[in-house]
């Protein structure tokens, strides 16, 4: 009787998972401990690799090509190669590539390399995070279901961004210390060392996809991922939401020629490149303990304008705190990656999943770096306040146009998500499992079934 009260349209609460819960999962801890030692290691990697390259050259040019070529090669290959994840194994694609980036690195440490081989070093190396990245993020909804892979990411976006906080300082402060050959070896090591977790803490699991005879063309497995992620009308506006990243990224890329406007300070320059990440470590954490899954889904367009809306204020030269703040204020608003991602590990067939993942992540770097790249330029002739204005008044309108789009698809995705919180129905007389089952899922069906 006191269930009947509580109304026809009422439905339960939302389950909502805790990071305690995540962190339970043995595999999960193992993937995350993996990936923590990653950021770590690139952050000294990237310290030392600017100063090994300006110390020996002097050439303020041939650093930031050394830095430019981390984002060249998952623009290049990564739609290619993140296919691999779903050829092989993707706990074998993980440790093979951590092995052979382990000796890479490793070759970079020997003293005495021209700039042109730490060059190609460097994009071998940064080729090779394409399918590991590709094949990490497609076995985490296989070890992490629900609003736990949900939470999961969050805590993976805190580690990202709180490593970019600290780790130039720490970096600095290792190379000081020991050392530019020094610190990439510790780089090589810490490769080694995720290897070694990978393998003794995450199981095997059978590759997604059979290799048949015409399998292994990864071009046309490229094609085939750009199709289905483009041709389905919701996948397509998730993607577009992850892209839109290339408009609120241009402050990080102007952060020293922004810093000359103040007193031009080390210090100053360290505040504004903190600023973004300390904002998306509130937002994500925020918005992943305390916003319920479907309202995630609702609020994604508006919170997808709060990421780019701020930086308009950059017009109007405000000082330094306020600009702190604004882009902090960002950085909050970009937490919509994490309902964004959720949804599109929703959407796509697990065999296809690293391939669409490998897309969309070569699509945010490539919009990451040709954004900072045409913001540098325009700085160059407008100044760097103008140009940030600029690139948030542009991804405002960009998110508008998404969250109006998102509005007319959204409700299948928040249906499925309650088809996915709610209890499985009592049992009916006469009715049969089948049907029962397909009165469950009819959504998921029907989303398989109209894949490319």
């Amino acid at each position: 009787m006191a269930e009947k009260q509580t109304g026809r349209h009422r439905r339960p609460p939302e389950a909502q998972a805790t990071y305690r819960e995540v962190f339970a999962v043995g595999e999960f801890r193992a993937l995350w401990a993996a990936q923590a030692l990653s950021f770590v290691g690139d952050q000294l990697a990237q310290v030392a690799l600017a100063v090994l390259v300006y110390s020996n050259t002097g050439s303020a040019l041939l650093t930031a090509l050394t830095y430019a070529l981390t984002y060249l090669p998952p623009i290049v290959g990564g739609p290619v190669l993140s296919g691999l994840a779903d050829l092989f194994p993707r706990r074998t694609v993980m440790v093979v590539c951590d092995v052979l980036r382990a000796a890479l690195v490793g070759l970079m440490a020997v003293p005495g390399l021209s700039v042109w081989a730490l060059s190609a070093l460097v994009f071998a190396t940064v080729l090779l995070g394409a399918p590991f990245s590709a094949a990490r993020a497609a076995v985490l909804p296989d070890v992490l279901d629900g609003d736990r892979y949900v939470a999961g990411s969050a805590i993976n976006n805190i580690t990202h961004q709180a490593s970019q906080m600290v780790g130039f300082v720490a970096g600095g402060a290792v190379i000081a210390a020991v050392g530019e050959h020094r610190a990439l070896a510790l780089n090589a090591l810490t490769f080694g060392v995720s290897a070694l977790i990978l393998l003794a803490g995450t199981r095997r699991r059978p590759a997604p996809k059979r290799r048949g005879r015409q399998s292994l063309g990864l071009w046309r497995g490229t094609r085939d991922g750009a199709r289905l992620v483009f041709g389905d009308p919701t996948l397509r506006a998730l993607v577009s939401f992850a892209w839109l990243c290339g408009f609120y990224v241009v402050p990080e890329g102007l952060a020293a020629p922004y810093a000359a406007t103040f007193d031009g300070s080390p210090v100053t320059v360290g505040l504004l490149m903190s600023a973004m990440p300390t904002g998306m470590v509130l937002g994500a954490f925020v918005y992943s303990r305390f916003v319920r899954p479907t309202n995630r889904i609702r609020s994604m367009g508006w919170m997808a304008m709060l990421a780019c809306a701020p930086l308009v204020a950059s017009a109007m030269h405000p000082p330094l705190w306020a600009v702190l703040a604004l882009w902090a204020l960002s950085g909050v608003g970009s937490a919509y990656q994490l309902a964004a991602n959720a949804a599109f590990v929703a959407e796509v067939p697990a065999e296809g999943r690293a391939q669409a993942f490998g897309l969309a992540q070569s699509g945010i770097l490539a919009g990451q770096g040709c954004g900072i790249l045409a913001a540098g330029a325009a700085a160059q002739r407008l100044g760097p306040e103008t140009v940030v204005a600029l690139a948030g008044a542009l991804g405002l309108s960009a998110a508008a146009i998404l969250a109006v789009n998102w509005n007319q698809v959204r409700g299948a995705v928040i249906a499925a998500i309650r088809d996915r919180s709610e209890p499985a129905p009592v049992r009916a007389p006469g009715r049969s499992e089948e049907a029962r089952a397909n009165g469950r899922s009819s959504y998921a069906g029907d989303r398989r079934a109209s894949a490319p």
